[in-house]
């Protein structure tokens, strides 16, 4: 989809679906199962969800060409966190207790983003353009703020003495939510106030400015991320019983699960920093990237954490040996990549070779 010209049908149809699913599922009292025919439904259900989230990240992205970098990056970040937070949420509180979904989740974000997406971008602006620069001033405080707030959600729950790990106590994740969340903060001001200039590179002749687009398309487009949003969250629990029967169905790990809804969220925003790296605008493309690492540890894990609190379930932070080892090799990649201000092909095949044994060790730990 594009932010450009008339807005698509699939912008609204999807969304439209997804509510009139929801109310047709809710009114017929229908439950799935994969051995009644729940192979269609299963397929309906993923294709609408796609569509709608897909939708949702259009209508944001209508709505940030409006309001000008870095705010358009940042909302579109946080549409699509809203859609995780909900389905992680969702999925928790299913039949099967997964105290590890928040976990795998935020992993998988990292490992998506940090190695295959940025990888992927690298390695296309490379052979395209053998070079692309951006700012390092920006690079440098994602990274900085992501480094942080990974080792404080990730790798320091295993190591606390008031609890066995991989877990916080509630007094140590309650501390934890709340630094996060300050530290998340100061960096949102830093993005939008203090220092807009150190996330937005200098653009070619004829690059950028803000959109003028009709107020009614703009009122439109925020109707409809409200309406697209709402219909995910919505749909979030059949989502997460056709998860669960297709991990038992294929024995997969329980990281899968992580890995699936990571994919989920995070295919359109993709797609939109795929798109802008083609278009020699690796800025945009990290400050989607790097960004959506930050909104998923600075905003997923504290909704989680407090979700979790009231329902009285477990929350299962800390990785293993060998994730944590993906993840120093990760961030160290990450330093080195974004250190100079500019990239080539074999830097982002580096990092897709990372990714790519990631994704083998869920299946084969």
């Amino acid at each position: 989809m594009s932010a450009h010209g008339p807005m698509p049908r699939s912008s609204w149809v999807f969304p439209a679906l997804a509510v009139l699913l929801f109310l047709v599922v809710t009114v017929t009292g229908y439950s799935f199962t994969l051995s009644t025919g729940g192979g269609v439904f299963a397929i309906v259900l993923l294709v609408i969800l796609f569509g709608t989230v897909f939708a949702a990240v259009h209508h944001s992205e209508v709505i940030a060409e409006r309001i000008g970098e870095p705010f358009g990056t940042l909302l579109l970040t946080l549409a699509v966190t809203i859609i995780e937070v909900a389905l992680i949420t969702t999925i928790m509180l299913g039949d099967k207790p997964a105290p590890e979904l928040a976990r795998d989740t935020v992993f998988a974000v990292v490992m998506i983003v940090c190695n295959g997406l940025v990888g992927l971008c690298v390695f296309i602006g490379g052979l395209r353009y053998r070079e692309q620069g951006f700012q390092v001033s920006g690079a440098n405080v994602y990274l900085s703020v992501l480094i942080a707030l990974a080792t404080l959600t990730l790798i320091m729950p295993n190591y606390t003495l008031t609890t066995p790990g991989p877990v916080y106590s509630t007094l140590q994740l309650g501390f934890v939510d709340l630094v996060t969340i300050v530290l998340y903060g100061v960096f949102l001001y830093t993005q939008t106030v203090l220092h807009k200039d150190y996330f937005v590179h200098e653009r070619t002749e004829g690059e950028g400015g803000e959109a003028h687009l009709p107020g009614k398309l703009l009122a439109l487009s925020i109707v409809l991320l409200l309406i697209s949003l709402l219909a995910v969250v919505l749909l979030a629990k059949k989502f997460s019983l056709v998860v669960d029967a297709v991990a038992d169905r294929i024995g997969a790990p329980p990281a899968f699960a992580g890995l699936l809804v990571a994919l989920l969220i995070l295919m359109p925003e993709g797609v939109s920093a795929i798109t802008a790296a083609r278009k020699n605008d690796l800025q945009k493309s990290i400050n989607l990237a790097l960004g959506s690492s930050l909104a998923t540890i600075g905003l997923t894990i504290p909704a989680v954490g407090l979700a979790t609190y009231v329902i009285e379930q477990p929350l299962v932070l800390g990785l293993n040996a060998q994730s944590s080892v993906l993840l120093f090799l990760t961030f160290l990649l990450s330093m080195l990549t974004f250190g100079t201000g500019r990239t080539n092909v074999l830097f982002g095949l580096v990092h897709m070779v990372v990714f790519a044994v990631y994704a083998f060790m869920v299946f084969v730990p």
